[in-house]
């Protein structure tokens, strides 16, 4: 859709379909898939690769150079998947030479004012609730929910199907299937709510609890727990990524909960 008060790079590639509104500003070297709307006043600069059928609402800044000193103009991007929402005033930083890339996946929802900072990989299915910051290279796993004015420390990795409250201050890695929440922010049990809606059984929910049990609230250190785990539970797809996610953390993972945290 063409719209005489947007301005858009005739080097963008822009799907016949995508619908602008006015005052949008596109840069040259941009992707956007078909069916995506953009809304008015957003700004997309260059190296955006955005999927098809987003939205992405008034004010958002997709594709900005790095906030980073060590940014050298190197010729990185942002990409977004298919079916992801960009509310107001989102930004999106490009990445720099460490991955030359900045990720959000598909059927994401990035709500209002919330910061994805350069490097950073967004997996499919995520939410990052309102003014939700996330610092250059984080990982975020697959259908992982962030609560609003949460801030996340730079190299952190946040596990799939993981549940954050609001206002946390993650400053550690998050293991897959948790909940987290206080400060520090700590292990509070498991992401049961979301596992059913997403068709996880009784049966492997149960498994899950009972590898954090030990994990979290027995009292070992991570390492004696590990081991237990690994020589009195049977290997499992889920049993296995949460040892996996463990052994490649480099920032250590949260705290169990106690009393004593109060």
């Amino acid at each position: 859709m063409n719209q005489p008060l947007a301005y858009v790079h005739p080097q963008a590639n822009i799907a016949k379909n995508v619908v602008i509104e006015p005052f949008v500003n596109i840069e040259k070297n941009v992707i956007i898939g078909e069916g995506t709307w953009i809304g008015s006043s957003v700004t997309i600069m260059e190296g955006a690769r955005i999927g098809k059928n987003c939205r992405i609402f008034p004010g958002a800044v997709i594709a900005a150079v790095p906030q980073d000193l060590k940014y050298a103009g190197e010729d990185s991007i942002v990409k977004i998947g298919d079916n992801t929402t960009i509310r107001e005033f989102v930004t999106v930083n490009r990445g720099t030479k460490a991955l030359m890339e900045t990720v959000i996946g598909n059927n994401c929802l990035i709500m209002a004012y919330a910061h994805i900072a350069h490097d950073c990989i967004v997996g499919n299915n995520c939410i990052l609730a309102n003014s939700v910051a996330l610092a250059g290279h984080i990982s975020v796993e697959d259908y992982a929910i962030i609560g609003g004015l949460s801030a996340v420390h730079q190299f952190v990795t946040i596990g799939q199907h993981t549940m954050i409250s609001g206002g946390s201050l993650v400053r550690k890695d998050v293991p897959p299937f948790t909940k987290a929440a206080r400060e520090p922010v700590s292990y509070v049990g498991i992401n049961s709510v979301g596992m059913r809606r997403r068709g996880f059984s009784n049966e492997k929910i149960n498994e899950i609890q009972d590898i954090y049990r030990i994990i979290f609230l027995s009292g070992y250190n991570v390492s004696r727990a590990v081991e237990i785990v690994e020589t009195t539970m049977h290997p499992t797809v889920e049993r296995d990524e949460i040892l996996s996610f463990i052994s490649r953390s480099t920032r250590g993972i949260m705290k169990g909960y106690s009393k004593s945290r109060e």
